[in-house]
Order: structure tokens, then sequence, then C-alpha cells
């Protein structure tokens, strides 16, 4: 189909890909940090392992977790592929007091944020997500996610891990979020500013609530 190939292979395409998969990733950060959220209750993890456990088995949820993987594939995908293009359209690379002016440090840093993100969700799914789903897999029960949280984050390495990957969602986010509405085609002086402001404060808030959970749990403000 002439329009599916058009998606695939034309910049505008690859775009509007990258815009819908991003904003799909989105949708997916307001629940995960909401359910994360349920940790600051401080009581000793009943509300986050009630909300964790039921993320855990609720079948919408786990074929969703299917579309959420190819979704982050997609997203990962088509962003090497237009930062190659960008490249090639470039392959003589100079300062241009121009581009810096009229762009941000980290709208220009979009794959180099993208892969400390990815490189962040490794070990994030490895220290949570990967060990849980194969203990269901092979013993049909959920391992302890609380009591391995409060573990895991006594480690000072592990939490600056953490902290680190925040920050670059944070930067990753800022740009993401309004640029995928101007990819949709969503670009209009009536909505920009409210676009940008709703960026801005979904970036800072996720960011910054996802950080804090390690951080709490390091000293000790979360038992």
């Amino acid at each position: 189909m002439s329009w599916v190939n058009e998606l695939v292979t034309s910049s505008i395409g690859k775009k509007m890909v990258m815009a819908l998969t991003g904003l799909f990733l989105i949708s997916f950060l307001v629940v995960h940090c909401a359910i994360n959220a349920m940790i600051f209750y401080n009581d000793g993890g009943k509300t986050f392992t009630h909300w964790a456990h039921f993320m855990a088995t609720n079948p919408i949820i786990r074929t969703i977790e299917i579309v959420l993987v190819i979704g982050f594939l997609v997203h990962i995908i088509q962003g090497l592929l237009l930062w190659k293009q960008n490249r090639n359209a470039r392959p003589v690379r100079y300062f241009s007091r121009q581009d810096s002016a009229s762009s941000t440090w980290y709208s220009r840093s979009m794959a180099l944020l993208g892969t400390l993100i990815l490189l962040f969700l490794v070990i994030h799914t490895s220290n949570f997500w990967i060990p849980n789903r194969t203990n269901q897999f092979i013993h049909g029960e959920e391992l302890p996610l609380y009591e391995m949280m409060l573990e895991k984050f006594q480690n000072p390495f592990e939490v600056l891990i953490y902290v680190a990957g925040c920050f670059s969602l944070f930067w990753h986010l800022l740009h993401g979020f309004r640029s995928s509405f101007q990819s949709l085609g969503f670009n209009h002086l009536k909505y920009n500013s409210w676009i940008a402001f709703s960026g801005t404060a979904f970036s800072i808030i996720v960011s910054f609530v996802l950080a804090l959970m390690p951080v709490s749990i390091y000293f000790h403000w979360i038992r």
C-alpha cells in the first residue's frame, strides 16, 4: 500500500510515526509514573504492591505491554533512521550560529538523549520487569517488587543511574512532546503556547516523580 510505504520511507512519514509512537509512550509514562507514585503513601508498600499486582495480572494491561514493546522498537528504529537521514543530508559537519540560535541543544541531541534513555531502560527492565515476568512465567507468582526496590536503591550507584536516566528523560520529553504535535500538524498560534506549557509541565512532573522515588528510598524517607 502506497501510504504505508510513504510512512516508512519518507521524511514526513518517519516524523509522523515518531510522533504517534512518542505520544503512545507518553501515555505509558503517565500510567507508570502514577503507579510508582503509590510508593509515597509510605504504608510499607501496601498501596504500591496492590497496583503493581494489578498491572502484572490484568489481561488487558498484559496485552498492552506487547504493543508497548513494539512501540518502543518502532520509535527507536525510526529515530535512528531519521538521525542517519539528517546526518547523510549534511555529510560535512560545521558550526552554524544561525542553527544554534534557532534551536536548543537538546533538540539537536535527541539521538544522544534517546540512546542514554535506552541504556537506562535496559538497566531498569533487567532490575525489575524482566525478573518479575520471568518468575511469573516459570513459577506462576510475582516477586516482591517493593522489597526489591528498597534493597536496590540502597546502592548509591544505582540511585545515580536512575537520576541520570530521569534527567535525560526530562530533556528528551521537553523537545519530543512539543515536536510530536508539530509533526502531526497541530502547529498553530492558537495552541502553541498551551502545548509548550503542557509539555514543559509534563516533562518536569514525570521526571521529578520518577527520580524522587530512588532518592527517597536511599535517604530512608520511604520505609
